[in-house]
């Protein structure tokens, strides 16, 4: 059984992942509370499943991009119950888990989230003969620079599709296609199904290799440095005052 966190956004999530399918699982919005409401919801899907916290042999984790807040509230569970548990870890694109459970779609698929600052988090995606294959790298940038590169028929999903729909279908017309039902627990079977792939497979990693995707910095100002001390003929030193 494999423990699922996401977090990226303001919508919260997770569930289970048990032979093979999400078998429990809870979301909820989540402004600004991620910390505080992360783990009484791992608690509450464990007690639904009726397990216990022994019984999990691995956790994926969505890694960015998001917020940097509410990453690192995920980050923080996924990689202290890793440790705890003496289980692999795994972190799995935002982006990618957004997009992947569109694959069937028949249309490339851009997912798109809300990135502060006015930006937007998008990447590309298709599937292929092989499988899945992503097409662009995951971006952080203003809208405008999607709507620049829209090109073909393309299927749009995640929260920041539905916020930006409509300049989507102005630049793209009937190119446009989006998500009929693109809910936080659709993301949460991306993470669940992406992050499953690679533990089964062994590639789960130690959890302290797990790092955030923030895709951009953070919105810090750096300090201003000290000014110099005054020279000349009205500069007066300590001892002169």
């Amino acid at each position: 059984m494999y423990l699922v966190i996401d977090t990226s956004t303001r919508h919260g999530a997770v569930g289970l992942w048990r032979d093979g399918a999400l078998a429990q699982r809870l979301t909820w919005a989540s402004p600004h509370n991620h910390t505080s409401e992360l783990m009484p919801a791992v608690e509450a899907v464990l007690e639904s499943a009726g397990a216990a916290p022994s019984d999990i042999r691995g956790i994926a984790v969505a890694h960015g991009p998001g917020g940097f807040s509410a990453l690192r509230a995920g980050l923080g569970v996924a990689k202290g119950l890793a440790f705890a548990l003496s289980v692999p870890a795994v972190g799995v694109s935002t982006l990618e888990a957004t997009a992947y459970p569109h694959r069937d779609a028949g249309y490339p698929v851009c997912a798109v989230i809300e990135a502060g600052r006015e930006l937007v988090a998008w990447a590309r995606f298709a599937s292929t003969d092989g499988g899945w294959a992503r097409r662009k790298p995951d971006r952080v940038t203003p809208l405008d620079r999607l709507l620049a590169a829209a090109g073909r028929h393309t299927l749009f999903c995640g929260e920041g599709a539905v916020v930006h729909a409509d300049a989507l279908r102005e630049a793209m017309g009937r190119r446009a296609h989006f998500a009929a039902d693109d809910a936080p627990a659709d993301r949460l079977a991306g993470v669940a199904e992406l992050g499953a792939r690679l533990l089964d497979r062994g590639e789960g990693t130690s959890p302290g290799d797990v790092q955030p995707h923030y895709g951009r910095p953070p919105t810090i100002t750096r300090a201003k440095p000290p000014k110099a001390p005054r020279k000349g003929p009205g500069a007066r030193t300590r001892q002169e005052r």
